[in-house]
């Protein structure tokens, strides 16, 4: 079985989405990125966007966690 590259906040958005079409849902419902096709997402990383969205250090590892956990499935 193959496993499922960890997800960093570094990685950008749209790249994140690319990878794993299934996140772009829960970034979007789960987390309010509403950005996830605009021209920002392409160069933004995924912690800049949670902190534009008002997200800090703490919840960003979480969200993290979370979609790195998803992707594990």
């Amino acid at each position: 079985m193959k496993q499922a590259q960890k997800i960093t906040k570094d990685i950008l958005i749209l790249d994140l989405v690319e990878k794993y079409p299934q996140l772009g849902e829960v970034l979007t419902l789960d987390y309010g990125f509403h950005c996830i096709g605009c021209m920002a997402a392409g160069m933004e990383t995924l912690e800049q966007g949670a902190e534009v969205h008002g997200m800090d250090e703490k919840e960003i590892d979480k969200m993290v966690l979370e979609l790195n956990k998803i992707i594990e499935k």
